[in-house]
């Protein structure tokens, strides 16, 4: 029997990895690339969003979880308003590129966070309610993961996926 790891590089290293890499579906830097401007703002029909609100969205959650595990003073922005664009549409391909680019810093933000916890990967956050870097890492792979099927499923409405 091979000698198991005890201490926490695996789990770090399978939090970058999905983090990072999407594993069995579509990454969401894939599902942001080589999308038309023009179709950033479009709703289809039935959909309450375009896939502009929900990059934004995914921006914005990420960096409040990347603040509120880094920084015990930060302020949740107020739920569920504070989540979600206060435009519905994006103006210029500087703001996309932005929201992008920010997506991708606060990732990797985040990462570094994991990759320098040692032990205080499953220790308590001294404020909130019991969460972890852990338990934060999982939260933002899921969320991310969970809204990159959606901005795949728009991209497919609007004839603009492989």
């Amino acid at each position: 029997m091979s000698e198991q790891k005890t201490d926490n590089s695996v789990v770090i290293s399978n939090l970058i990895h999905l983090l990072k890499k999407g594993n069995a579906h579509a990454f969401l830097d894939d599902a942001l690339e080589n999308i038309p401007f023009e179709i950033l703002n479009k709703k289809p029909a039935g959909l309450p969003y375009s896939i502009w609100q929900l990059a934004e969205h995914i921006r914005i959650s990420q960096l409040d979880i990347l603040e509120f595990s880094r920084d015990p003073k930060y302020q949740s922005p107020k739920w569920p308003d504070g989540y979600w664009p206060s435009s519905t549409t994006i103006e210029t391909k500087e703001e996309w590129q932005d929201c992008i680019n920010k997506i991708k810093n606060d990732r990797d933000s985040f990462i570094e966070l994991i990759k320098n916890s040692g032990k205080d990967l499953y220790k308590p956050f001294t404020h909130g309610d019991g969460q972890t870097l852990l338990r934060e890492a999982l939260v933002l792979a899921d969320h991310n993961s969970y809204h990159t099927g959606e901005i795949i499923v728009l991209r497919r409405l609007l004839n603009d996926w492989k």
